[in-house]
């Protein structure tokens, strides 16, 4: 089987009251990867306080992990207005540079997961694409790398899409790029919570079943590209590779409600 792996930093969240928890592309892609019995390699950062905690979190998930050194670890606070998250960016985290992706084997299948803008510049999502099957998170290009209530733009470096194969937005990330369909990016996945997904590839377009209400969906849309790059590692086609990632966020949030 090709190799599937994950890059990005972790986050320290904090939802509503609640004390401080774990976030991350990296921490829910390791929960969708061991569903799936997925031997993905997890690549991730954060800072030097939170590194044993969250090192434990991630490996006992029974996936391989490579922690890279950090100096800080990205940080949100946010709450839900029904299915509509309310964030603030408390403190922007670690940019990855093109060095980085020397840790990464070339071949096989790589998810590029920023949580801000200034996470992977265009020469670092390159550098990863080399020899690689790349996707990545619309986190990236939308997302100003600020403190303050979080803010998307579509002022981002056109060449961040060069390299990407694999383009995975939120609904309202897609709203802020625009015209979804005419990016030159071969597939793209536009995630709409509980109304499910929508996939575009070569030039035509799917609608894919929704997953259930939950109060707290945090994480379903990186279970979501993970399980999806997973499927499509192991041969699957587009729309029945978003049809199974469906089914892995139906099975998070389930265990939720």
């Amino acid at each position: 089987m090709p190799q599937l792996a994950l890059v990005g930093n972790l986050s320290r969240d904090l939802v509503d009251d609640a004390p401080p928890r774990i976030g991350g592309a990296p921490f829910y892609a390791a929960h969708a990867w061991h569903q799936l019995d997925a031997r993905g390699i997890i690549y991730t950062r954060c800072g030097p306080k939170e590194r044993t905690a969250y090192t434990q979190r991630l490996t006992a998930l029974g996936l391989p992990v490579v922690l890279l050194e950090g100096r800080t670890t990205t940080s949100f606070s946010f709450y839900y207005d029904g299915d509509v998250r309310v964030m603030t960016v408390e403190l922007p985290g670690d940019c990855w540079t093109p060095a980085d992706a020397e840790v990464v084997p070339a071949g096989g299948w790589v998810h590029v997961a920023p949580l801000l803008r200034s996470d992977f510049p265009a020469e670092t999502v390159a550098a990863f694409a080399q020899g690689r099957h790349l996707s990545l998170d619309g986190q990236g290009l939308v997302r100003v790398p600020e403190p303050g209530p979080l803010r998307l733009d579509s002022n981002y470096d056109p060449a961040l899409l060069d390299h990407v194969q694999i383009l995975k937005l939120a609904e309202e990330e897609a709203e802020v790029v625009g015209a979804v369909d005419k990016l030159d990016v071969p597939e793209v996945l536009v995630t709409y919570g509980e109304r499910g997904s929508r996939v575009y590839v070569d030039g035509r377009m799917e609608d894919v079943g929704a997953w259930p209400v939950a109060a707290d969906p945090t994480g379903s849309g990186d279970a979501f590209s993970a399980a999806y790059l997973a499927g499509r590692s192991q041969g699957l086609t587009p729309v029945p590779a978003a049809r199974r990632a469906t089914k892995v966020v139906e099975a998070m949030l389930s265990e939720r409600v």
